[in-house]
């Protein structure tokens, strides 16, 4: 049996939160390197992997939390579970709102609301469910989205970026004026259908932590993941012929690929960390993942406060936001406009990793 344990995992879940940091914060959106900007529509960056690999350590984590619970929806489990579903679901939203709280265009959805619908339906089916009937509900899940996607949208391209089922749904139940609009146009990509096919990454997780727990040993559980997670790279890209992998959608094939990637790599943490004992470094990303979405709201918290609530005046006269003074007068003159916009993101990182490491060292863990 493998360590209960997992370092590799709460590394994982550290870096995840990182580059969640990371990417949501550069000085300047118009300077950005590609790998760390989102696909503009079909297809996957690295940052596009970031998401789904947290969702896929939600479900590694369930496995370890849930294995000890008989199977079977109680009045403790299900209060534990819609208690944490509605804290996240409401600090995303409260996210969406401050410091404005214009309630006639908050977005009501986005990566906290994600997190929370995903990690309260696979809670329920994981206490609910042995795991043949919860591979049956994945497969089932992943071949049923293909095909509301396929037979629900523009007849001409069922995957577009309008016309297809999932916006249709979403304006329909929430309106244009709660939804996403960054892409330049509406459309949400933490929208309410394609939660479905979120779940599936969280199952994805929930099946790796089954298979790292009842491995003999933890060689076994990395070649274990190897093969699985190879396997399920390669059929996501070879369905993605037909069904593009696309993360705004959260197609089925976009589910597979980054949880076979997610796979990999958690993989090739096991054998850095646990096998090869390398992991002085991995130190601030543990420092990370033990309070992470606490870290993640804050963090959100901490950037809306520079933006709408903090006014500087230059000496020029120029009334900036205390988030773009920052970048222009500190980080600009030291490293240029790209680098400088990279140099930003990664003093956040730097900063808020400050804040976990007190945390840690005082033992306080803010549980969400």
């Amino acid at each position: 049996m493998v360590a209960k344990r997992l370092i590799a995992l709460d590394v994982l879940r550290g870096l995840t939160i990182a580059l969640m940091i990371m990417v949501n914060n550069p000085g300047s959106w118009s300077y950005v390197y590609p790998p760390l900007r989102h696909a503009k529509w079909h297809g996957c960056t690295p940052t596009d992997l970031v998401f789904p690999f947290f969702l896929f350590i939600v479900g590694v984590s369930m496995w370890y939390s849930f294995k000890k619970f008989e199977k079977g929806i109680t009045k403790a489990s299900l209060y534990k579970v819609l208690k944490r579903t509605l804290i996240i679901f409401l600090l995303g939203l409260f996210l969406n709102l401050f410091p404005k709280f214009d309630f006639e265009h908050v977005r009501i959805l986005g990566v906290l609301q994600r997190i929370a619908i995903a990690y309260g339906i696979t809670a329920l089916l994981g206490l609910q469910f042995d795991i043949k009937k919860l591979k049956f509900l994945f497969v089932i899940i992943l071949v049923g989205y293909w095909l509301l996607l396929l037979l629900g949208g523009n007849s001409i391209d069922p995957f577009a970026e309008t016309g297809n089922i999932v916006q249709k749904i979403d304006l329909l139940v929430l309106g244009e004026n709660h939804m996403y609009k960054g892409l330049g146009f509406t459309f949400d990509p933490e929208g309410l259908l394609s939660a479905i096919p979120s779940i599936g990454t969280v199952l994805l997780g929930y099946f790796t932590g089954r298979i790292i727990d009842t491995s003999s040993n933890t060689m076994r559980a990395i070649k274990n993941l190897l093969f699985y997670g190879f396997i399920l790279t390669v059929i996501g890209l070879a369905w993605g012929i037909v069904f593009p992998i696309n993360k705004s959608l959260w197609t089925s094939t976009y589910v597979l690929y980054a949880g076979g990637l997610a796979m990999l790599f958690l993989a090739l943490l096991l054998w850095i960390i646990d096998v090869q004992k390398i992991n002085k470094w991995s130190k601030p990303f543990i420092h990370f993942g033990t309070n992470p979405l606490f870290i993640f709201v804050f963090s959100g918290i901490y950037i809306k406060i520079i933006i709408y609530l903090v006014k500087i005046t230059t000496v020029d006269g120029e009334k900036l936001t205390g988030y773009s003074y920052l970048y222009q007068s500190v980080f600009v003159p030291l490293a240029g406009n790209m680098n400088g916009s990279l140099l930003f993101a990664v003093t956040h990182i730097i900063f808020f990793w400050f804040l976990t490491y007190i945390l840690y060292k005082k033992k306080i863990f803010i549980k969400i």
